[in-house]
């Protein structure tokens, strides 16, 4: 089975709708509006969530898990998520996803207790990953090759924006009506998303031949859907440097992401929450004309121009911050560091998903995006408890030198054990 292309056809295999697969109108209801929609509803949340836990009269230690579960959730929907894709369609997970994501916002308003809360929660997080999966798996099944890098950065960026502009109305509206409204809003829009892509969107699954035997059976067999087809090259190299990647970027993936970094600079700067505020804002605003570059250089030289020099950036930038750790640097070269890594980061935004659409096996893409993004989570969520365990036993600085060794190593496999998937087009030499 050849998992790094699929063939021509299925790029047309979606049934015909009111709106072509592939038009800027069709993107822009299925993929632009609902990812800045759902990126605005995750911004109105944001600032409220620590005091709709305090109003439990729970510890800090405790209130924490308000965000621990979200990312808790979509890990625990990855692989469940990807086998419903393949088994029932694109299209009813899809539709679903922000339909789950909505009832766990609005019982979210509801709650009466705090294990209540973080049950709501894990479940508007189950709703997000439905959501982003199976979008995932229709920019593989119709998307050019030459055009999925530009559609994957795009979905992230626009739902960066959604996210920055949220956090100001959320508060203005907790102010107002409540900390319960912002979870009313978040479930109204996560509707309100989804809304389009019901009218517009048609199932893009390949078919499956009637009557195949299948490849354990012999005769007419068709593509293998199993999860063994997961064990073709390059697709356990690219699982392992996937790992590593999100492992070195600290958990760019998660929520909190930039902790560890920030815990540093809490300790050595004495840096107070209104400076890591004003760097993270400025960063996410910085970082979204750099997703949009990035698209662009995927599709026109290939993804490797983005993957390998981003990490081999990262990795430069965390031997930068542990420079400044060991030789206690003044703080605006740790600002310096600190850009310099946020902005490596912004440029493989995207990248990771836009390669996987290149190698999914066509029948089995859901299980292949499901398994990846539980790849991605675990290498995400191992970053801060490495950290953690480096910082405690041997300092600061062997903990961001592990990081950066990370980030060079994940670059040397990207670079020589995984071969470039932009498929080039042959010179016409008919003339």
């Amino acid at each position: 089975m050849s998992s790094s292309r699929e063939p021509e056809h299925e790029a047309a295999s979606a049934q015909e709708g009111p709106v072509p697969p592939g038009s800027r109108l069709y993107l822009l209801l299925t993929l632009h509006f609902p990812a800045i929609a759902l990126g605005f509803g995750t911004g109105v949340i944001a600032p409220v969530l620590p005091g709709l836990a305090r109003s439990f009269d729970v510890g800090i230690g405790v209130a924490t898990l308000v965000f621990i579960v979200q990312a808790a959730g979509s890990a625990a929907s990855a692989i469940p998520t990807g086998i419903l894709i393949d088994r029932i369609g694109r299209r009813k997970v899809l539709l679903a996803g922000p339909v789950v994501t909505a009832i766990g916002s609005f019982l979210v308003a509801a709650a009466t207790s705090f294990p209540e809360l973080l049950v709501y929660l894990f479940i508007g997080g189950w709703g997000s990953q439905m959501w982003m999966l199976s979008r995932l798996t229709i920019v593989a099944d119709t998307g050019e090759a030459r055009q999925r890098g530009r559609q994957i950065t795009s979905m992230h960026g626009v739902a960066r924006i959604g996210t920055l502009l949220g956090p100001a109305l959320g508060g203005l509206i907790a102010v107002v009506l409540g900390l319960r409204a912002p979870f009313i809003l978040h479930g109204v829009m996560a509707l309100v998303a989804v809304a389009p892509s019901y009218f517009v969107l048609r199932e893009t699954a390949p078919a499956r031949g009637s009557g195949a035997k299948g490849v354990r059976g012999g005769g007419d067999a068709q593509p293998d859907s199993s999860w063994r087809a997961l064990l073709a090259n390059p697709i356990p190299t690219v699982f392992g440097a996937v790992f590593m990647a999100n492992m070195a970027r600290g958990g760019a993936a998660l929520r909190g992401g930039n902790g560890p970094i920030f815990l540093y600079a809490t300790y050595a700067y004495g840096i107070g929450p209104a400076t890591i505020g004003a760097l993270s804002s400025a960063m996410g605003v910085a970082s979204i004309p750099i997703l949009f570059v990035a698209g662009f250089i995927m599709d026109r030289f290939g993804r490797k121009f983005t993957i390998v020099p981003s990490l081999t950036l990262i990795g430069v930038s965390l031997l930068l911050v542990t420079a400044t750790s060991y030789a206690s640097l003044s703080f605006s070269v740790f600002v310096a560091a600190y850009v310099a890594l946020q902005l490596s980061i912004s440029l493989m935004g995207g990248s990771m998903q836009t390669l996987g659409s290149d190698i999914a096996p066509a029948h089995a893409r859901g299980k292949f995006f499901g398994a990846s993004r539980l790849v991605a989570n675990s290498g995400a969520m191992s970053s801060p408890i490495s950290f953690a365990l480096l910082s405690q036993f041997a300092g600061f600085t062997a903990a961001f030198a592990f990081r950066s060794l990370i980030g060079f190593a994940a670059a040397l496999v990207f670079g020589f054990f995984v071969k470039e998937t932009l498929k080039r087009t042959p010179p016409d030499d008919s003339a």
